[in-house]
């Protein structure tokens, strides 16, 4: 069939444009014209009253439109015939009627929106855009759905909604069949399918149209159109224009959904990597780190960002890294390793022990990717382990002292029993002073190891978990004594300040192991030739003891950290970090407190307050 080429080049327009001649009988037309003449009125009728312009130029009318607007004409006159253009961009009328070509070229647009939408929030403003372009001057609703539950999810309206349930659907059967809705599959009682149109949602309205989103058989939501009293266009082209609409925005819809649960679920899984409360590493096959999580950095003092995307056996000491490589290229084939130990570097340039279980990570194709080890910090549990096996060797250390105890104390009462005799003798013989005075000392040398040899027999015998009243002074004494090794070792002085203080409530040796560790740590921590001074006071319903030293001090920040078990700022096999927790836990037990306060270089002052029975549990 030919093609007019006039006919052709006024409906390409989209503005009101015809053709007419002189008689203003009309030649041709676009639709547009066609709209704003309406349709029980000719060119005659729409230009009455108005002059025609002379042969070669031109003049500017205005007339009514069919829905009252006005809009300027241009008559442009050359010999019989007349051309006839809107000035304005756009009737409003007109806008109501959609354009092939416009709407094709809005819906590409709107499809390329709908693609790049970054989530559902971002897609409901992307469609709102988009119908409210498509459909101006229309009241519209998106209603977008969990296609499980139907549970709405987000809404948008444009236009006065009706009171009611906005979470109800309703469709009408053949929009269910036109977009191959799968029923079945839907929860019951949130979709009604009527045989009529849906009700309207919004005031005002008389027609509707409800639009479901469905993308393979799933429903994502509803588009809703409604028209007041004032609309006058057909909804035929609507209807077309919204199923497409709809099979668009049903796509991007799932989409959005998809990937927002994929976002979910990946950051639900790293936070669980993240916050796990085990060592979590992954590794590619380069052995470059991909994840690394809080408590790997937390015992390396390592950060995040100072380890992702480095090779593994940076942080392993050089003497470990022929092993782990074995386990990696286990992991590396399929194979599982559990309980592999090894040790990581800090920061600080020590070693933690950990413990770790590898397993391979697999890419969505099956193969594998990296490794994954899972393990603890064993640290702690070794260097306890390390403690029991030194308590077990004390342990066989005191049973054969006490053995030994027995033997020196036979010998030893004979020593002191007979140099008691002899000095006695001699004080009965003139000029005999000088072997006097050696029998005075063989005498108190005897008595001071029977004295330590009783003390280191009660000491080591289980304390009895009832408090019985006790000296405290004799008991800081006794501490003293079992300490003088020390004292001697590193040349401190002990300076004893003791005052008359009341019986205390208390077990003996859980007591004298306190002060045997704060005076232990004291010489420790000075300087050879410093002193340790040991006070003692009443105060109201407390006793106090002191122990102060002239030692290097403690760190502000390891302050906090010092009653904690396995805590020490010791060197390698001087301590385990158990002595300043197991003093805390035996004041404690006592209903007593223990307070520390340090001067970096000034040295460092512990003071225990037990009370006199007031604050006692029943039993220890």
């Amino acid at each position: 069939m030919k093609t007019d080429p006039a006919q052709a080049f006024f409906d390409a327009l989209a503005n009101p444009a015809a053709l007419c001649d002189a008689q203003l009988t009309l030649l041709t037309a676009n639709p547009a014209f066609n709209l704003l003449c309406g349709e029980h009125r000719s060119l005659a009728q729409l230009l009455q009253g108005a002059s025609l312009p002379p042969d070669g130029s031109a003049s500017e009318v205005e007339v009514t439109g069919p829905s009252g607007e006005r809009v300027s004409l241009v008559l442009s006159r050359k010999g019989e015939a007349i051309a006839v253009f809107a000035r304005n961009l756009m009737m409003a009328a007109w806008n109501q009627v959609p354009d092939r070509r416009r709407t094709d070229q809005a819906l590409l647009e709107l499809g390329r929106e709908v693609a790049l939408a970054a989530g559902e929030e971002d897609l409901v403003a992307v469609v709102a855009r988009g119908v409210k372009g498509l459909f101006p001057g229309r009241a519209f609703c998106l209603r977008f759905v969990d296609p499980r539950s139907l549970a709405l999810t987000s809404l948008y309206a444009e236009g006065p909604l009706r009171e009611g349930d906005r979470g109800t659907l309703v469709l009408k059967r053949s929009a269910v069949e036109k977009t191959h809705l799968k029923l079945g599959s839907l929860p019951e009682g949130r979709l009604t399918v009527s045989e009529e149109d849906p009700p309207l949602l919004f005031r005002g309205t008389l027609r509707g149209n409800a639009t479901p989103l469905v993308a393979a058989g799933q429903l994502f939501g509803v588009i809703n159109v409604e028209y007041g009293a004032q609309w006058q266009g057909p909804l035929e082209a609507d209807d077309k224009v919204l199923v497409q609409l709809a099979n668009q925005v049903a796509v991007g819809v799932r989409n959005a959904k998809l990937i927002d649960e994929l976002t979910f679920v990946r950051t639900y899984l790293e936070d669980l990597l993240e916050h796990a409360n085990a060592l979590i590493l992954v590794a590619n096959r380069d052995r470059t780190i991909r994840v690394f999580n809080q408590r790997l950095a937390a015992i390396t003092g390592y950060r995040k960002e100072e380890v992702l995307g480095q090779d593994l056996l940076r942080f392993i000491p050089e003497a470990e890294r022929l092993r782990l490589l074995r386990v990696i290229s286990s992991s590396l084939k399929g194979e599982q390793v559990s309980h592999f130990e090894t040790r990581i570097l800090t920061k600080g340039g020590q070693e933690a022990k950990v413990s770790v279980s590898t397993s391979s990570v697999l890419d969505p194709q099956g193969e594998i990717e990296g490794v994954i080890a899972i393990g603890q910090d064993v640290t702690a549990l070794r260097a306890l382990e390390k403690q029991f096996v030194q308590t077990e060797k004390l342990a066989t250390l005191g049973k054969l002292a006490a053995s030994v105890v027995h033997e020196i104390n036979n010998p030893m009462t004979a020593v002191s029993t007979y140099a008691d005799a002899l000095l006695m003798r001699a004080r009965t013989v003139p000029g005999t002073e000088a072997e006097q005075e050696k029998l005075k000392r063989i005498l108190e040398n005897s008595d001071r190891i029977l004295r330590f040899t009783r003390d280191l027999v009660a000491y080591s015998r289980p304390a009895q978990d009832l408090p019985t009243p006790l000296d405290l002074n004799e008991a800081v004494e006794v501490a003293i004594r079992f300490c003088e090794h020390v004292v001697r070792e590193t040349g401190a002085q002990v300076i004893r300040d003791l005052k008359p203080l009341p019986k205390v409530p208390g077990v003996r040796g859980n007591l004298v192991q306190v002060f045997v560790n704060l005076i232990t740590n004291a010489c420790h921590a000075m300087t050879r030739g410093g002193s340790v001074t040991v006070a003692t006071l009443a105060d109201g319903d407390d006793v106090v003891v002191m122990l102060q030293d002239t030692g290097e001090g403690i760190d502000p920040q390891h302050l906090e950290q010092i009653f904690e078990p396995f805590f020490t700022t010791k060197p390698e096999g001087r301590g385990t970090g158990l002595g300043l927790s197991i003093v805390q836990g035996i004041i404690e037990k006592h209903g007593g407190q223990v307070r520390v306060e340090s001067a970096v270089g000034q040295g460092t002052t512990f003071t225990i307050r037990l009370p006199l029975g007031e604050r006692r549990p029943s039993s220890l």
